[in-house]
């Protein structure tokens, strides 16, 4: 198995990937990734002396917020935004599983 069908699998939340692995796994250039970090739009990031560590979360945000780009021509930020609305859609629906509607 090579590291790109590695990538295509379920990551485990105590797994950490590179910037490289992030990049590879998102089929995204790593500046793609750069301009996205600096920009604050992958806010579950972690750098740790310099060396950046991404989270299964990171991971989703990161494909998502690619798709958003490619499939709607959209600006970062847009993406950004949207990214967050679908996440914010995702807890409240969980919420609702576990409490029930009323």
């Amino acid at each position: 198995m090579n590291q790109k069908e590695a990538l295509i699998g379920t990551l485990l939340d105590e797994s950490w990937l590179t910037l490289e692995q992030l990049a590879a796994a998102c089929a995204a250039d790593v500046e793609w990734l750069q301009q996205h970090l600096e920009a604050g739009l992958l806010p579950q990031a972690q750098s740790l002396d310099g060396v950046w560590r991404f989270s299964s979360a990171t991971l989703r945000r990161a494909r998502r917020l690619r798709q958003i780009e490619r499939d709607f021509d959209a600006a970062p930020e847009l993406a950004g935004l949207v990214g967050d609305l679908i996440e914010e859609i995702e807890r409240l629906r969980a919420r609702l599983a576990l409490y029930g509607p009323g």
